[in-house]
């Protein structure tokens, strides 16, 4: 079409911060990829060979996953707000960022399982898939939103660079 612009001219045109949030979010999503497969893989690994029960192979399912999730941002979307500098031990932050990370984690978790109360107790929706729309659907996407927010906002905050100022006399 004559007179449209190329692709790659529309995508000049975003604004810098707008690219870079969308690069975030890219980044988060690919991490939560990760995360969920060390999350499942390990409960069914935990259930079926090692045996444990499906509480304590849950519980340490999720904390695989949650660790995962964790290494994956501080290394990758989050790595330039310093999530993977200096954080390789105790007294650097990270034990910190990773104990508030775990609970933006749980609180993800407690609105899945509350979407799901809702549905099953508060509106009598008792089936297999009104189960699944409500815990891993509707609870999953806010979940998900709750655990970006919470990743960018009280994790990996965005630091601010103060403005230099010169040092230099004018002459």
């Amino acid at each position: 079409m004559p007179g449209a612009p190329h692709p790659a001219t529309r995508s000049r045109r975003l604004p810098a911060r707008a690219r870079g949030f969308g690069a975030e979010l890219g980044g988060f999503a690919a991490v939560g990829v990760f995360a969920f497969a060390a999350d499942v893989g390990a409960f069914l690994w935990l259930r079926g060979p090692m045996g444990l029960d499906p509480l304590a192979a849950k519980a340490v399912s999720f904390v695989a996953g949650c660790s995962v999730a964790y290494a994956g941002n501080a290394l990758g979307p989050y790595r330039p707000r310093g999530g993977g500098e200096g954080g390789a031990g105790p007294g650097t932050g990270w034990w910190r960022r990773f104990g508030i990370f775990v609970l933006v984690n749980v609180a993800g978790a407690a609105v899945q399982l509350a979407c799901l109360w809702i549905s099953r107790y508060g509106l009598g929706r008792t089936s297999v898939r009104a189960d699944l729309v409500a815990g891993a659907g509707v609870g999953m996407a806010l979940a998900t939103a709750l655990r970006f927010w919470g990743t960018r906002t009280l994790v990996f905050r965005a630091t601010r660079t103060p403005t230099r100022t010169s040092t230099r006399t004018p002459t």
